[in-house]
């Protein structure tokens, strides 16, 4: 893993979207979901670093429905409704 570039390890906002967006449309039922996730992410993301960063996903998920990690305070309701939004989604998974 040492030998991958940073590019290929950091998320932009864009292709965090491009995730939300991919998993929305290539449910847990999809074949070669993670394939098809990294696709639709691009950047030179693998099948296996969109799988860890669901999986990452899903940690924080955990640590904020525990209490572990507060929610954050937003400041206008867009931002708020996109953050219940995503772990109404992750949630299902």
């Amino acid at each position: 893993m040492a030998s991958r570039s940073i590019s290929s390890r950091s998320w932009t906002p864009q292709q965090n979207k491009l995730f939300e967006q991919a998993l929305a449309h290539y449910d847990k039922d999809t074949p070669a979901r993670w394939e098809s996730v990294a696709r639709a992410v691009g950047g030179g993301k693998s099948a296996e670093e969109v799988k860890r960063h669901y999986e990452i996903l899903l940690e924080d998920l955990r640590r904020i429905e525990t209490g572990r990690v507060p929610l954050p305070n937003y400041r206008s309701n867009g931002n708020a409704d996109e953050e219940q939004r995503l772990l109404s989604f992750l949630r299902q998974q």
